[in-house]
């Protein structure tokens, strides 16, 4: 058998760049990595207990393929407390983390070769999806706009490309890799174009709790009829390697949503789903803690990277910060994560995989002690580099 005769869209994607760059600097014994998604604070102790509970007393059975009822029942309150969401329990479908969550929406929604907005820079899963379904994808650059889609931006793509049906927009608020949140005029503005030319929107709004100094705001309140939503509970309750997620959705789409999910899941892990009752029940002040503490390494990151010579986009939620590289430099985002990992041992993602190659990211989710010895090395690095690039021009 010939490895080219598989399903073709499967070769055309790439495994993860990023996941095998933190792979590869991980051989680092002296490593500190600013690199993935990760919140560095436990499970709050009620949520483990909460497992714990579910385990001795053997709650282990196949759940419903939705979601448990009552999990489901606790998510529509919880949102709607949070964030204004208007979903009753039977529109809401709890998935093995946001990432089932987006899958099992692109492969419902779409049709092979429709097309697919996504602005950038962008999470790259989100492209790979779109490869994996057969459907196109249409890159909109929002460098310009403050890395924020503007109605005017969705209406030039739509002209730009007649040859192609756009049904889909993929939206990430707040954003990764950015850390742009989006205004309430922002969103509210996005919503008529989007509606005038029956574009469904996939708002991934799984660090929604993770604003600073704004509320967060969801695109269903103004297009409720083409949202659906991605949720979860990694980033508020630090739980990602639980796998928790969440779909929102209007009938009669959610329902097929759900079938999409219990044929390829079955149902997310039972022990899980009552992990999170008790983490949507009682836990809906765990994000405050996490939340100021991500403030202020924000605000610390972003002061010394500024002071380093970078542009910064000001992040006005997640925990990451996007960092334009010195132009004096004269280095990619793949030259300057790789010389920093190797020659000063501390790891950042590059902005390539993202969608601009002119960019690092830096995740604050890490401790106080890892971010003051990056923030050291990095300056280090762009002084020595500056006196080498300097040395090299006079000669």
């Amino acid at each position: 058998m010939e490895l080219d005769n598989i399903n073709p869209s499967v070769l055309h994607v790439k495994p993860s760049a990023m996941r095998k760059f933190d792979h590869d600097i991980s051989v680092d014994p002296d490593i500190i990595k600013l690199t993935l998604g990760e919140p560095n604070f436990d499970v709050p102790e009620h949520i483990k207990a909460a497992a714990v509970k579910a385990i001795t007393t053997n709650c282990s059975h196949y759940p419903y393929y939705w979601g448990f009822e009552e999990l489901r029942q606790a998510a529509s309150t919880y949102y709607r407390d949070k964030f204004g969401y208007h979903y009753s329990a039977d529109e809401i479908v709890v998935s093995v983390g946001a990432t089932e969550a987006l899958a099992s929406t692109v492969k419902t929604l779409f049709k092979p070769g429709d097309a697919v907005i996504i602005p950038t820079p962008a999470y790259p899963l989100y492209g790979a999806l779109l490869t994996l379904n057969q459907l196109k994808p249409i890159f909109i650059d929002t460098s310009d706009s403050g890395f924020v889609l503007t109605p005017e931006k969705v209406q030039k793509a739509i002209a730009d490309h007649p040859e192609s049906t756009i049904r889909g927009l993929i939206l990430t608020d707040p954003n990764n890799p950015t850390g742009v949140a989006y205004t309430q005029d922002q969103i509210a503005a996005l919503a008529p174009v989007l509606k005038d030319n029956h574009i469904w929107v996939i708002s991934d709004e799984i660090y929604g709790e993770l604003t600073y100094g704004q509320d967060h705001y969801t695109i269903s309140k103004y297009l409720p009829e083409q949202t659906i939503i991605t949720n979860g509970l990694s980033k508020s309750h630090a739980m990602t390697g639980w796998r928790l997620g969440l779909v929102f959705g209007p009938h009669p789409f959610i329902d097929e949503i759900a079938k999409t999910h219990q044929y390829t899941v079955t149902a997310a892990a039972s022990l899980v789903q009552y992990a999170a009752v008790e983490a949507l029940t009682h836990g809906q002040n765990d994000a405050a803690v996490m939340k100021a503490e991500y403030q202020k390494r924000r605000d610390y990151v972003v002061t010394h990277m500024t002071a380093a010579g970078f542009d910064v986009v000001h992040p006005g939620g997640a925990f990451y910060v996007f960092a334009k590289i010195p132009a004096a430099l004269h280095m990619d985002s793949w030259q300057f994560v790789k010389t920093l990992a190797k020659e000063y041992h501390i790891g950042l993602m590059p902005g390539d995989p993202f969608g601009d190659n002119d960019y690092i990211r830096i995740s604050y989710a890490a401790s106080d002690e890892a971010l003051a010895a990056a923030m050291k090395a990095i300056k280090q690095m762009v002084a020595d580099k500056s006196r080498n690039v300097s040395k090299t021009a006079e000669r």
